[in-house]
């Protein structure tokens, strides 16, 4: 595993204009494949006083997670199809949301730290940058749409190349871990004789726990969601008292300040208001947002390196006082996030955290959110936290460890009422205890004070 950098070499300045290099060390090339942060963003980070990740050594520590995690497992190979999985083991993309639902990629990571990428095989330069990947191949596409009654016979064609890398660096390890694959292609690797594991337990376990340059890239990332969600607030509070601005215009805010930055995309469309946020998972739309009204919001930020920023605040937007039974539900989202984000630390279970902390009042228990906390990396990720009552013995028995980190929620919606309030910091656990990396205020006048 590549050792911790110095303090000296992790503060380096941030300078897209300064030799050869951009901060992050990859090519100072207007012209180049590989997306990144844009000049607003690096700016922004410096202006800060933050500290770029350097690519190169995120990327190593990632692999070196996966290899040690196969070798740990005595386990030949990992053939990842999620392209989050693919980006966390190789930090390459390529039409991510459409390859989410038409697989035409793949991955395979031998446990000897051999890495064959399959990429379309129109664009095999999107691969090329990263020198990790030591053979390019072509040929992983094997869903209907493109293959249509010959589905089975490309899985076949795939499972043989397969079987070609396996042979030559895994030997008679024919123990295969699998992520996600369409059922011709699981079948044809059990044909050629692979045992095929349950891929996603590797690959969940390896992306918990961020190395040095991840949780620097994870900082520069909130800053830009930051600064995204500063510009949607100022839209909102601006443009809503006159009149005619809906839900999507506020949204679309956030989504822009995201893309100026080098970020990617949002995975929701969470954000709702005034008696649109209760029930919540209500998706934004054309309902235009009233004067002295609530808006809510769940970033699920695909933002600067691929990193997911997922919070979320709760604005009153108006020139008058919140009604108190908005101001008490504010109190008690705080003083649930607040109550369960002191008990973060080094060791303690996710079973202590799931019976443990604060506990919501009767009137929001009906409405409360899905989980108490959940992991985030590259998106939502394990470990996940439930509330007592949703807790299964066996499936989350995990102590926390330094690196990870977790998003701590809270929803305080009535049941049967016109609001709900939704709060979420995301905080990364230290060796010590836990540092909070999200910034943002919370409303001044949902606390009381406006």
């Amino acid at each position: 595993m590549t050792a911790p950098r110095s303090y000296a070499e992790t503060r380096r300045k941030i300078d897209p204009n300064r030799g050869a290099l951009l901060a992050d060390g990859t090519p100072n090339d207007n012209d180049r494949v590989e997306i990144g942060p844009t000049p607003l963003a690096f700016a922004e980070w410096q202006a800060a006083g933050l500290t770029a990740p350097n690519l190169d050594a995120m990327r190593h520590f990632r692999w070196n997670r996966l290899v040690q995690a196969l070798v740990a497992q005595e386990i030949g190979g990992l053939l990842m199809f999620d392209p989050l999985n693919i980006r966390y083991a190789t930090d390459t993309t390529n039409m991510q949301l459409w390859n989410s639902h038409n697989p035409f990629r793949a991955c395979l990571i031998c446990a000897d730290g051999h890495m064959v990428m399959w990429e379309y095989k129109n664009s095999p330069f999107l691969v090329t940058f990263n020198p990790l990947v030591r053979e390019l191949r072509s040929g992983a596409s094997f869903f209907y749409n493109v293959c249509g009654d010959a589905t089975a016979q490309d899985a076949r064609a795939f499972a043989a190349q397969v079987t070609e890398v396996m042979a030559a660096h895994a030997g008679s390890n024919r123990r295969l871990a699998v992520d996600k694959i369409m059922v011709h292609g699981l079948r044809a690797l059990e044909r050629a004789g692979f045992e095929v594991l349950e891929g996603e337990v590797i690959t969940e376990r390896s992306r918990a726990i961020k190395g040095p340059d991840d949780i620097l890239a994870m900082r520069c990332a909130h800053h830009a969601c930051e600064a995204a969600i500063t510009e949607m607030e100022d839209f909102a509070r601006r443009e809503v008292p006159k009149g005619g601005i809906s839900e999507d215009d506020i949204w679309a805010e956030l989504h822009k300040g995201n893309i100026r930055r080098g970020g990617e995309w949002i995975e929701t469309r969470l954000l709702a208001s005034g008696p649109r946020s209760n029930p919540w998972f209500q998706e934004c739309g054309p309902r235009i947002v009233q004067n002295n009204e609530i808006v809510a919001f769940d970033t699920d930020l695909i933002g600067a390196y691929g990193i997911c920023i997922d919070i979320s605040r709760t604005w009153w937007i108006g020139d008058r006082r919140p009604p108190q039974s908005m101001i008490d539900a504010m109190h008690h989202a705080r003083d649930h996030i607040d109550t369960n984000m002191a008990m973060l630390r080094p060791g303690v279970s996710i079973r202590e955290l799931t019976h443990g902390g604060h506990l919501l009042a009767p009137e929001y228990q009906a409405q409360k959110y899905s989980c108490k906390m959940h992991g985030v990396g590259l998106c939502d990720e394990w470990p996940f936290v439930p509330y007592p009552d949703a807790w299964v013995d066996g499936a989350f028995e995990v102590a926390l460890e330094p690196g990870m980190v977790l998003c701590v929620e809270a929803l305080v919606s009535p049941e049967g009422g016109d609001f709900s309030i939704k709060l979420e910091d995301q905080v990364l656990i230290t060796e010590t205890g836990h540092e909070n990396l999200t910034r943002y205020p919370f409303d001044p006048a949902l606390m009381g004070k406006g």
